[in-house]
């Protein structure tokens, strides 16, 4: 039945001419009092335990990251009213956010929270200050979107209480996230052959975007530690992403052997899923009437955020029910929408949002996603919107739909304005 549901809005959205909504006319209007986009970056993201940061510490990477921000959110850190930050592993993250913060230089008057919603952590963090703005409750706010799986592995749920192990479907919130996938291939009849190819897809524009230098204009360097042969540290800097494979075809991912052989049909493999990464991303936001009194390049407008629920033993489908019920809100078709970047959780998921809602693949993840770039849980719902704002300029479009599932039968979508 929630299917049947999904299809009615999706139908709905599309009209049954095929013909588009006037809402995007609309969503284009300027008005003093929107909330808008004046900065958007993300740090290189690297391999877990392998890569750029690994000798460097979960603190240590989150200070980088908020320096990054102050430095070049362009206007004083003073004035900026709240600061959210989106993570879900990182251990004591209160204490570290705020303790960071301070250390980087904003002002102890600049307030910090955490907000933990899984996968879209970022994403959420990003509406949490949007909202702030629009309720009148500050001006300016600095979302970050953060993750260090090198030092905070996801070990997975605790035990839960007899009752709510005894539930049907509440008893599946604690399974792991490779079971959802395979879930979803077996559900909906998502192939190796496919999940393959939307891979190496993946890697293959990613490597594409990393040589013709597109990421440079989103990705700020920063300052990692790194140990040489003797175990002594010393500061390097990272600059551009290291899990990108290049070379990366479709017929080498299939010689690799499924990651979860327990569970049918076994499609999911290290080489179509999400890399484990560690990384960061920041949003600064503000009132388009605060942008234009500080002088401060406007580069999007933040329409409205959607949240959905879903059966957790399928969680990956969540953006099949995010999309259509954010742009159900702001009156857009799908046809009007420029860019999708939409959370390659897993392979399998991927190819089901894409058959499902219909989507021309050659306007989702134009330049990679997650199983190039890696998933860094928390910050993944920021890095979106610096990766999408970033192509969406680049191809003079207006509209961005930024989605991705989450863990426990979730999904989110945001909705963005180009300048």
């Amino acid at each position: 039945m929630a299917q049947s549901r999904l299809q009615s809005v999706v139908d709905h959205l599309r009209g049954a001419t095929g013909a588009t909504s006037s809402g995007l006319a609309k969503l284009q209007v300027k008005n003093p009092d929107d909330v808008v986009v004046t900065a958007a970056f993300r740090t290189p993201l690297c391999k877990a335990r392998k890569g750029g940061y690994k000798d460097t510490s979960s603190d240590e990477l989150l200070l980088e990251l908020f320096k990054a921000a102050k430095a070049n959110i362009g206007i004083d850190a003073g004035i900026v009213g709240d600061i959210c930050v989106g993570t879900v592993l990182t251990a004591n993250a209160p204490y570290s956010a705020r303790a960071a913060a301070l250390t980087a230089g904003f002002p102890d008057n600049v307030p910090v929270q955490i907000i933990n919603r899984f996968c879209s952590s970022g994403l959420m963090a990003v509406s949490t200050i949007a909202n702030q703005i629009r309720n009148g409750e500050i001006e300016v706010g600095l979302a970050i979107g953060y993750e260090h799986m090198t030092a905070n592995s996801d070990k997975g749920s605790a035990p839960l209480a007899d009752e709510m192990m005894a539930h049907p479907v509440a008893k599946d919130c604690i399974q792991p996230m490779g079971w959802t996938s395979e879930n979803v291939a077996a559900d909906f009849q998502i192939s190796r052959e496919r999940m393959d190819e939307v891979a190496a897809m993946s890697h293959q524009r990613a490597e594409k975007a990393q040589n013709e230098g597109i990421f440079s204009s989103e990705i700020v360097p920063v300052q990692a530690v790194a140990k040489d042969a003797n175990g002594n540290k010393q500061r390097v800097t990272i600059s551009q992403d290291d899990g990108i494979r290049k070379g990366t075809t479709k017929d080498a991912l299939g010689r690799i052997r499924s990651a979860f052989p327990q569970w049918k049909p076994s499609n999911t493999t290290g080489g179509n899923a999400s890399q484990i990464t560690d990384g960061g991303a920041f949003v600064l936001l503000m009132t388009r009437r605060k942008a234009e009194e500080l002088g401060v390049p406007i580069l999007a407008k933040h329409v409205a955020t959607s949240v959905s629920g879903l059966a957790p033993r399928i969680m990956g489908i969540g953006p099949t029910y995010a999309i259509p019920a954010v742009l159900k809100r702001t009156g857009l078709s799908i046809e009007e929408v420029d860019l999708f970047e939409i959370n390659e959780a897993f392979a399998s998921m991927y190819v089901y949002c894409l058959e499902k809602l219909k989507l021309d693949p050659s306007k989702v993840n134009v330049n990679g996603g997650a199983i190039a770039l890696g998933h860094p849980l928390g910050a993944t719902g920021a890095r979106q919107v610096a990766t999408g704002l970033n192509a969406l300029k680049r191809r003079n479009g207006k509209v961005l739909v930024t989605s991705m599932c989450i863990g426990l039968g979730m999904g989110a979508a945001a909705v963005f304005i180009a300048e």
